[in-house]
């Protein structure tokens, strides 16, 4: 608790900063509101001159998103910009009434995320392998936090609870929940948005390679169209609210990679009456498909 509350306080210092740069930063949007950061945070230790105002804009109260799952990282990275994107994140999800379902650690950016968006008065539901509970959960947790027994049951619970997916920075396990559930996409397994938060280019290099990936046809052009990016969240959630990513084009993409694997209507309707996956095959491959099949 203590490494993290460190990591808010770099970030409040960065916004602090920053406003002092730019003195139109807080409220000059038509219509703005103004959010204490102390009101996000307490026992940090800042001065409370240090806690100043951050920049919030009215928006509808009503999103086409319930809960929006995020994966990020269980360190905060080093760059104070990190941990400012996570707190960022979680004021933007709150302002638009949006719960949030993530990793359930209470160490660095998801960390940051939860508390901001259960100090803002919304739903958090963390969902975390008991074998990870003793490295990512340090100190007091917030919202409920739901044991599974392993990483399969902990992706398929957080994307079965979600409406929408979003990634903050973060390492291989963040690289890894993001990728299945764009693959997952591709398969037509499901509709659900996924966005990039790409915090000062983290991703770039990402982005890079799926393009490079189309180009060498490995992935369509359709395909690509999954996965949408911005540098900050309102912009990125802003994007989500209007998508509609499984498109007739990757829906047919989809049904020919069924037909082109032996799978036709009458299978997959054989194979959901098993008890499997129409797409993805026997429940066991995945610990049971997250989107109810």
């Amino acid at each position: 608790a203590k490494d993290n509350h460190s990591c808010i306080d770099i970030a409040k210092r960065a916004l602090y900063l920053r406003q002092q740069r730019n003195q139109s930063f807080a409220g000059e949007a038509e219509g703005g509101v103004v959010c204490s950061i102390s009101e996000l945070f307490t026992g940090s230790g800042l001065m409370e001159t240090e806690a100043q105002a951050l920049p919030m804009t009215k928006r509808p109260s009503a999103s086409r998103f319930r809960r929006v799952c995020v994966f990020c990282g269980s360190s905060p990275g080093k760059k104070a910009s990190y941990q400012l994107a996570a707190i960022q994140l979680g004021h933007e999800l709150v302002q638009r009434n949006i719960d949030l379902v993530y990793g359930g650690g209470s160490v660095g950016l998801m960390g940051l995320v939860s508390q901001a968006v259960h100090e803002g008065g919304r739903h958090v539901l963390g969902v975390i392998p008991r074998t990870l509970m003793p490295r990512e959960i340090t100190g007091e947790t917030v919202g409920e936090v739901r044991a599974v027994s392993g990483m399969h049951q902990r992706k398929a619970e957080m994307a079965r609870q979600a409406d929408a997916f979003i990634a903050l920075p973060g390492g291989y396990g963040t690289l890894e929940e993001l990728l299945e559930v764009i693959t997952w996409a591709q398969l037509g397994i499901h509709d659900k948005p996924v966005g990039l938060l790409n915090v000062d280019g983290y991703y770039n290099s990402l982005l890079s390679f799926i393009d490079k990936a189309v180009d060498e046809g490995f992935i369509t052009p359709t395909a690509r169209r999954i996965i949408v990016s911005a540098q900050t969240a309102h912009e990125l959630l802003s994007t989500l609210e209007m998508c509609d990513l499984v498109n007739a084009g990757l829906r047919a993409d989809a049904r020919g990679s069924r037909a082109g694997a032996g799978v036709g209507d009458g299978a997959a309707g054989a194979l959901a009456q098993a008890g499997d996956c129409p797409l993805t095959g026997p429940r066991s491959w995945i610990d049971g498909c997250p989107f109810s099949c």
